[in-house]
């Protein structure tokens, strides 16, 4: 059976994971997209407007929103129950479409609501 992705296009995808370009969620989108002929992963990545929002800035702007948004939540992290810090880090996710770095919010959350 031919295979619309080739050897070259999993390498060049397992690459870009492993230098923090792409997340496994982004990385399933270009997968998808290469499957159905859509071009290159560089291609892809252009046309589809996917990157990992990883710069220290825009992901604080967004957890200082998620904060806001579940005062309570954050003053039990703040508190030492680590777990709740899940729900502030899905809000973050789900504000960046799943093209946030998670590993790089939850420091920074933690950090910021001095648990880190």
């Amino acid at each position: 059976a031919d295979l619309a992705i080739s050897a070259a296009d999993v390498a060049e995808v397992v690459a870009l994971i492993a230098k923090g370009e792409l997340t496994d969620k982004l990385a399933r989108q270009v997968v998808e997209a290469l499957i159905n002929g859509e071009g290159s992963v560089a291609k892809i990545i252009e046309t589809r407007g996917i990157k990992v929002v990883s710069d220290d800035s825009s992901l604080m702007a967004a957890i200082e929103r998620a904060i806001a948004a579940a005062p309570d939540v954050a003053e039990k992290v703040r508190g030492g129950n680590i777990p709740a810090s899940g729900a502030l880090i899905g809000a973050v996710m789900k504000e960046s479409k799943g093209q946030a770095d998670a590993a790089k919010v939850r420091d920074l959350l933690l950090k910021h609501l001095g648990q880190g």
